[in-house]
C-alpha cells in the first residue's frame, strides 16, 4: 500500500512539474488574493497567471515563474468590470492621450465600455472602431448602432412618419453597422428624434440587428409619467423583443417621478413573465436616486423640440404658443420630480446657474420655474440632475438577477466616476443588499453574457487578461453631487488585455484598450 501511495504521489508531482514546464515563464503571477471569478460564485484563494493578453493559469501550482510576481494578500481579484452604457465618445476621439485613457472608468476597475447608447452616437461604425484602434484607447470599447443617428440621416430631425423606402434606407444603415462590428441596435425613444418613431419602425430595424446576433438596447420611451407611462413603455420594449425575436435590454432601468414610485414591483413582474415566455429581457442600472439628462429633454414637451434647438428657440419667441409651452413644462416638472426644487442645473461654464435648482434660479429672477426654464434655454443648454427616484425602487431592481451595473457616465454626474465602487462599497460591503460575489457578477460576467462579449468578464484560463485587484477596505466612490469629477479609490492594480494600466493605484500611461467587434 505504501509503495502504491508513493508511486501515486510521484505521478501527481510529475504532472504538476510537467504542467509548470508547459506553462513556461509568465509575464505576471498574482498570488494570495481572494479571487471572484465573475460567475457569481464565492471567492477562492488561487493564483492567477498572465502571459501576453491572456489569462494562462488559474489555480495552485508550485514552481511557476514570472517576470513579475504580485502578492495579493488582503486584496480581491475580479474580472475587469464592463460598463454597458456610457457617453465617452468625445474622450476616445480626443487628440489628448490622457483623455483617451478614460481614467474615470479605469479607476473604477472598468476595462470595457459600450457607447452609441440612447440612440445617439457615431456612424459609420467601422470608421470609428478603426480610429480608436489606430489612435490607442485606455479601455476596450464597443458600439451599438444608434437609431437616432440613423433616423436623422434618413428622415431628419422631424416628427413625421416614414415611408417604406425610408425604412429600407434605415435598415441598410443598421445592417452596415452590424456588419462592421456593432453589438446591436440602441434607441433613445425618450429623446427626439427617437420619440417620433413608431414601435413598428423600431421592430423592423431590430430584426436586422437580430439577424446578426445583436441585442436591442434602449432608453425606453417613458421612465415615469411624462408621456405613455413607464408601464406602457416597458410593454413596448417587450413587444419589440417578441416581434423582432431579439434580446432586449433596458438601460438605466428606473421609475422616475412621484406618480410612478412603487411601480418597480409591477415592472419586475412584467419582465419575469416575458422571460417565462422565452423573451430574453434584461436591464442595467446605476446606484443613484438622481438621473442626469439635458434640461430641454427632461422638461420641455417633444412637440416644442421638434426640429432641434433652433426650432425650439423659435417657438419660445412665438407669443401664440407661450401658454401651451409653459403649461407643458409645468406638467413635466410635476411628473418628473413633483417640484422644481428637486431639479438641479449642471453647467460648469456658468457659475451662477451651476448646481442651483430651477426653483432657486426662478426666485432669484423673480419669475415662475416654467418661465425660468424658457429663459435659460433661450441661450444655454444645461443638463439637469433630477432627484426623482426612491431608494426602495432602486434596491428592488438591484436585487434582480437580470439587472447588471451601468454608469450612463459622461460627465457632471457622480455616476461617471463612482458607479462600480459605489455598488461594491455601499450596497455589498456596507449594506449587504448584495453579496460581494453578486456585485462583481453584475459588474462583469453577467454583462459579458448578456451583451455577447466573447472571452471577457470571467477569470478563466484562455480569457483575455482584463483583471482588477482591489482593496476591500479602501474601495470607495468619492464623487458627489456638486463635486462630481472625483476619481474613485481602492483599485490597486488594473490590467487591460494583459497590460498593467493601474499600478499601485497610479496610472501607468498605457493605452491597452481595443476596439471590440461582435463578430
Amino acid at each position: 500500500m505504501r509503495k502504491i501511495l508513493g508511486v501515486l504521489c510521484l505521478t501527481i508531482f510529475s504532472v504538476v512539474i510537467l504542467k509548470a514546464q508547459r506553462i513556461g515563464k509568465l509575464d505576471v503571477l498574482i498570488k494570495n488574493a481572494w479571487v471572484f471569478d465573475g460567475t457569481g460564485a464565492d471567492s477562492v484563494q488561487v493564483d492567477v497567471g498572465i502571459r501576453k493578453d491572456r489569462i494562462l493559469f488559474v489555480g495552485k501550482r508550485k514552481g511557476l515563474k514570472a517576470k513579475r510576481t504580485i502578492d495579493g494578500t488582503g486584496l480581491y481579484l475580479a474580472p475587469g468590470f464592463i460598463d454597458p452604457h456610457t457617453h465617452h465618445n468625445g474622450r476616445l476621439m480626443s487628440e489628448d492621450a490622457e483623455k483617451r485613457a478614460v481614467l474615470r472608468e479605469l479607476k473604477q476597475g472598468v476595462t470595457t465600455i459600450f457607447m452609441g447608447n440612447d440612440g445617439s452616437g457615431p456612424l459609420p461604425i467601422g470608421e470609428t472602431l478603426d480610429q480608436w484602434q489606430r489612435d490607442g484607447i485606455g479601455v476596450n470599447a464597443a458600439l451599438f448602432v444608434p437609431h437616432g443617428t440613423v433616423r436623422t440621416k434618413v428622415v431628419g430631425y422631424r416628427n413625421i412618419g416614414v415611408s417604406d423606402e425610408q425604412i429600407e434606407q434605415m435598415k441598410g444603415l443598421v445592417e452596415q453597422g452590424m456588419k462592421e462590428g456593432a453589438f446591436g441596435l440602441s434607441t433613445g425613444l425618450f429623446y427626439t428624434p427617437g420619440f417620433f418613431s413608431s414601435t413598428d419602425e423600431v421592430v423592423e430595424l431590430s430584426k436586422v440587428a437580430a439577424a446578426y446576433g445583436g441585442i436591442y438596447d434602449t432608453h425606453q420611451r417613458d421612465e415615469g409619467s411624462q408621456s405613455v407611462g413607464v408601464i406602457n413603455s416597458v410593454k413596448e420594449v417587450l413587444e419589440i423583443g417578441e416581434k423582432a425575436n431579439i434580446p432586449v435590454h433596458i438601460s438605466h432601468i428606473k421609475v422616475s417621478g412621484t406618480p410612478s414610485w412603487g411601480k418597480s414591483v409591477e415592472i419586475i413582474r412584467m419582465m419575469e413573465e416575458a422571460q417565462r415566455k422565452g423573451i430574453k429581457a434584461s436591464a442595467n442600472q446605476y446606484p443613484y436616486v438622481a438621473s442626469r439628462t439635458g434640461l430641454s429633454a427632461a422638461i420641455v414637451p417633444p412637440w416644442v423640440r421638434d426640429g432641434g434647438t433652433s426650432a425650439m428657440r423659435k417657438r419660445f419667441q412665438d407669443e401664440t404658443l407661450r401658454d401651451s409651452i409653459l403649461q407643458g413644462i409645468g406638467e413635466l416638472i410635476k411628473g418628473r420630480t413633483g417640484t422644481a426644487d428637486k431639479l438641479f442645473l449642471s453647467i460648469p461654464s456658468d457659475p451662477f446657474l451651476d448646481n442651483k435648482s430651477v426653483d432657486e434660479v426662478a426666485k432669484a429672477w423673480n419669475m415662475s420655474p416654467e418661465v425660468a426654464v424658457v429663459e435659460i434655454l433661450k441661450t444655454k443648454l444645461p443638463s439637469v440632475h433630477s432627484f426623482s427616484m426612491t431608494e426602495e425602487d432602486l434596491v428592488n431592481f438591484m436585487r434582480q438577477p437580470w439587472v447588471m451595473v451601468g454608469s450612463d457616465g459622461g460627465g457632471g454626474h457622480p455616476r461617471a466616476f463612482g458607479t462600480f465602487p459605489r455598488l461594491i462599497r455601499r450596497y455589498a460591503i456596507d449594506k449587504n443588499i448584495l453579496s460581494l460575489a453578486q456585485a462583481i457578477h453584475k459588474s462583469s460576467g453577467l454583462t459579458a453574457q448578456t451583451l455577447h462579449i466573447k472571452d471577457r468578464g470571467v477569470i478563466r484560463e484562455g480569457y483575455y487578461a482584463d483583471i482588477v485587484l482591489f482593496d476591500p477596505k479602501t474601495i470607495e466612490d468619492k464623487a458627489v453631487f456638486g463635486h462630481a469629477e472625483q476619481l474613485a479609490e481602492g483599485m490597486v492594480y488594473v490590467w487591460v488585455n494583459g497590460k498593467l494600466t493601474i499600478d499601485k493605484g497610479e496610472y501607468t500611461r498605457e493605452l491597452a484598450g481595443r476596439a471590440l467587434r461582435l463578430n
